[in-house]
């Protein structure tokens, strides 16, 4: 082989596409506060989580920190077809990621703050939210960062709606009670590791 065939074969591989779990791994090295874990979410907390959403009355569905986009697909496959889903993330990579591999219509993913999530959601020509899903790592988030969050997330639920919130320490409670009454607390033990599961209903 050429030097010039070896170079253009180096250059191949260097461009082809990271696997989901390679920039994952990746988005978790770069910003471990972010991400929070180094492995994705099991299917089974993946279902857990979801089941108690309402889809029939679910026209807006927001995901705070939604990386490779662990939760996608069975979030669209659930949504109704004039529904729309917003993925909020800090990460360009994992945002780049997103819009390059689910090209579903009803799909747009942010670069921004979830601490924004009621001007995102303006934004995209909606006055609420019915569902927010968030994976973010309350108990690492910079001072102040947490109970923002929980409070923008508040603000824009529409009544009936939650905040559901998966997370492998039980101290996001601190962040939810002062804005929820109504808290469902779970346990999602075959995953890694096992995570604690809120539902956060805004009645």
């Amino acid at each position: 082989m050429s030097a010039t065939s070896t170079s253009a074969a180096r250059g191949a591989r260097r461009s082809r596409p990271l696997s989901p779990w390679a920039m994952f791994f990746r988005g978790f090295l770069k910003h471990p506060v972010m991400v929070g874990s180094i492995v994705p979410s099991s299917d089974r907390l993946i279902r857990k989580m979801l089941d108690r959403v309402d889809w029939d009355t679910t026209k807006v569905f927001v995901e705070y920190g939604p990386g490779v986009g662990t939760f996608c697909d069975a979030i669209l496959e659930r949504m109704a077809p004039d529904a729309q889903f917003i993925a909020i993330d800090t990460n360009e990579d994992f945002v780049d990621y997103l819009r390059h591999h689910f090209r579903d219509p009803r799909f747009s993913a942010v670069q921004g703050s979830a601490a924004d999530v009621v001007d995102i959601v303006a934004d995209h020509g909606h006055d609420n939210a019915d569902f927010v899903l968030s994976g973010l790592p309350f108990s690492t988030l910079p001072p102040g960062m947490g109970a923002r969050i929980s409070a923008e997330t508040a603000k824009v639920i529409r009544p009936g709606g939650a905040f559901l919130v998966y997370q492998f320490s039980p101290k996001v409670k601190d962040f939810l009670t002062p804005e929820f009454d109504r808290i469902d607390h779970d346990m999602e033990w075959w995953n890694v590791p096992p995570a604690q599961l809120y539902w956060a209903w805004k009645d």
